[in-house]
């Protein structure tokens, strides 16, 4: 059995929000910190993540520019906006009550 886990439908917005929450960043940095800070248990593939990104910036919640990453490469930069912020204030409380809701369920 593998210790990935499957996002859960709604969790990949709150996860880009929170990867883009300490500054701007590109597509693949905010892939490697959701990977990192769940020890590889939280992958995302490239299509879901893209698309995300894209449907944040369609909400206002993300702008993106295009700029040059580490390794000298052309790459698009997303930052929050101030309504991501408040986005992501919100959907992290909800997340947290859910997250304490499943746990009283499954003890």
């Amino acid at each position: 059995m593998s210790d990935r886990l499957d996002l859960l439908q709604g969790t990949l917005d709150v996860l880009v929000l929170r990867a883009l929450a300490d500054g701007p960043q590109h597509g693949y940095a905010v892939s490697r910190f959701v990977r990192n800070r769940t020890d590889g248990v939280l992958q995302i593939e490239d299509a879901p993540l893209y698309k995300a990104l894209r449907r944040l910036e369609l909400a206002g919640w993300v702008e993106a520019e295009w700029g040059t990453s580490d390794h000298n490469r052309r790459a698009r930069f997303y930052r929050l906006t101030r309504a991501g912020r408040r986005q992501l204030k919100a959907q992290a409380s909800a997340w947290q009550r859910y997250v304490q809701a499943v746990a009283e369920v499954l003890r």
